[in-house]
């Protein structure tokens, strides 16, 4: 399994929003330049989470992109799936063979990880290590 560009992206994108919010709309011109992401990669990536219904989006001058519920809501699988859809591969059939048994007890550590670890975790995470992340795999 590989999470995508993509999917970093977004939960980057998420951290960012999440994180400026309070003092109103979001606009993907300041994400861009905080997170030294392309503009038009950032537009693809919040059309998404837009339509699965993570961000909402406003229209005009003060327009731009706020969180649906709060980072405390949001899990970083919730962002994955948006983006990458279920991430249980295609090779699993539904035999019950060792490698199959294997195969979904694998996605389900993955996935609860995944569903525990929350956006407002991350922001936290990040603001405790000034930005520096340890990985334990």
């Amino acid at each position: 399994m590989k999470i995508s560009t993509k999917s970093r992206y977004a939960i980057r994108l998420m951290m960012d929003i999440a994180e400026n919010e309070k003092s109103g709309n979001v606009s993907m011109k300041d994400v861009s330049k905080r997170s030294h992401i392309s503009l038009k990669y950032l537009e693809q990536i919040v059309n998404i989470l837009c339509k699965t219904g993570l961000l909402r989006s406003q229209r005009g001058s003060q327009g731009g992109y706020k969180l649906v519920r709060s980072a405390d809501k949001y899990t970083v699988g919730n962002v994955i799936r948006a983006i990458e859809g279920d991430i249980s591969g295609d090779y699993i059939t539904d035999d019950n063979t060792s490698m199959n048994v294997f195969w979904h007890g694998l996605y389900d550590v993955i996935n609860d990880y995944m569903d525990s670890t929350t956006i407002n975790d991350l922001i936290e995470k990040e603001k405790t290590n000034n930005g520096l992340y340890e990985y334990y795999i």
